[in-house]
């Protein structure tokens, strides 16, 4: 465990910065019972827009330290985005029978999600002016 320490330490320093952002961005977007969880989708889909992003700059592009990765995907961007939220909201609007808009809430967030990290890669190898099936040595 001692060896891990300055691992878990950042990765606990990014956690705190993440799960701050998001809780200002529930603020700034609150939920309403049977209303679009707006604020949850909004920090789900930026978090795997940042996660695309930051991970190809990360291992391919940028020469990093050890402890940048687990700074930014682990702590940073796990702490700001949340799928245990995403599923209570679920599980909200459906025992209202709100089955459109539950059906939306899911299949919008998975398939958002995945064009996000998508659109994420693509733009960070264009940041990089890298081609796009060029991977770093290693």
């Amino acid at each position: 465990m001692r060896r891990h320490a300055g691992v878990l330490a950042v990765i606990s320093g990014g956690g705190a910065v993440g799960s701050v952002a998001r809780y200002l961005v529930e603020l700034a977007l609150p939920t309403r019972p049977g209303s679009f969880p707006w604020g949850t989708f909004a920090v789900n889909i930026v978090g795997c827009l940042l996660v695309g992003l930051l991970m190809v700059l990360v291992t391919e592009v940028w020469q990093t330290g050890r402890y940048l990765r687990p700074f930014l995907g682990v702590g940073v961007l796990g702490g700001f985005t949340t799928f245990s939220t995403l599923a209570v909201e679920t599980h909200a609007l459906a025992a209202r029978g709100q089955w459109l808009l539950t059906n939306v809430y899911v299949v919008g967030s998975v398939l958002a999600g995945l064009t996000a990290v998508w659109v994420g890669v693509i733009l960070a190898r264009l940041l990089a002016r890298r081609p796009l099936g060029r991977r770093a040595r290693r």
